[in-house]
């Protein structure tokens, strides 16, 4: 096991999930999970990363790959890995449907155990995945910033399909966060607010101190009582799985030494990036530097 270092600039947290791709141009098999598009994004931006995940042994090539991509991974074993059919049937890339066969099961906070972060970023796919007092336990850690994306818990699992339900828990668990992650659909359904504007304030009210909101066409913060939104950039979509993760990766990576406003505009320029290709984000970061440089100065 790769040696525990003093601190890690941030820690991904959430299952592998091993999935296939649906989309009228075919089918494509990926290895996916939200902590693995998020750290990657912000180690291709020079944060020292780690992820703590859930996966059958029988997947651990994926714990290697990732090591040799230069990101921590301490796995923990489960009877199966996290099986996740996501099915595009059209070229509206907010439009799909999502399907489980199995899922990895819970991670608890002791899996967190001996390691220490500046930040711990939460991508769960599921409900259940992480449970509420995960985050009331990390926040007993003083000066960490907590950050999760709310598709781990807006969606279900009923009869092998995904789908969403109310969150009863989301005011104890928002009031835990410093940053918030969400989508334009996801967030509608929990507000009922279809203005993206008013959907963020309404998670900001509830004690979140940044919300950071994806759509379709770009993405949008709100902090510090301002909205600031910023468009994609992108020549194709091809990408897309793994677009909203790579956001809150780049966004929080870039957090660590600039406001919202500048960090907001480096996560649409790693995202534009991003869903031209699948996989993880792989681009350097001079090649970012200058995407912004060009579309968001």
């Amino acid at each position: 096991m790769t040696e525990k270092p003093t601190c890690y600039d941030a820690i991904f947290v959430g299952n592998y999930t091993k999935d296939t791709i649906i989309t009228p141009e075919g089918t494509r098999y990926v290895d996916g999970g939200g902590m693995n598009y998020a750290a990657h994004a912000a180690a291709r931006l020079g944060r020292k990363s780690a992820i703590v995940t859930r996966l059958s042994r029988e997947d651990e090539h994926v714990v290697e790959a990732i090591r040799a991509d230069g990101i921590d991974c301490y796995p923990v074993y489960s009877p199966s890995s996290t099986l996740l059919t996501l099915e595009y049937k059209t070229h509206d890339v907010d439009k799909r449907s999502l399907f489980v066969e199995s899922t990895a099961g819970t991670i608890h906070p002791s899996a967190l155990d001996g390691l220490q972060a500046s930040a711990v970023v939460v991508s769960p796919s599921l409900r259940g995945e992480v449970e509420p007092e995960f985050f009331s336990e990390m926040r007993k850690r003083p000066g960490i910033l907590i950050s999760a994306d709310l598709q781990g818990f807006v969606r279900i699992l009923r009869d092998g399909a995904v789908v969403y339900d109310t969150w009863p828990e989301m005011p104890a668990v928002l009031k835990n966060l410093d940053i918030l992650k969400t989508d334009a659909v996801e967030a509608a359904y929990l507000t009922g607010e279809t203005d993206i504007e008013k959907a963020a304030a309404f998670f900001a009210d509830l004690g979140v101190r940044e919300v950071l909101l994806s759509h379709s066409a770009g993405i949008l913060v709100h902090a510090q009582g301002k909205f600031h939104h910023y468009k994609y950039h992108s020549r194709s979509m091809a990408g897309r799985s793994g677009r909203g993760d790579t956001c809150m990766g780049a966004y929080v990576a870039m957090r660590f030494s600039l406001p919202p406003v500048e960090a907001a505009k480096w996560s649409a320029a790693v995202t534009s990036l991003k869903v031209e290709r699948p996989g993880v984000f792989d681009r350097p970061m001079e090649e970012v530097r200058m995407f912004v440089a060009e579309h968001y100065s």
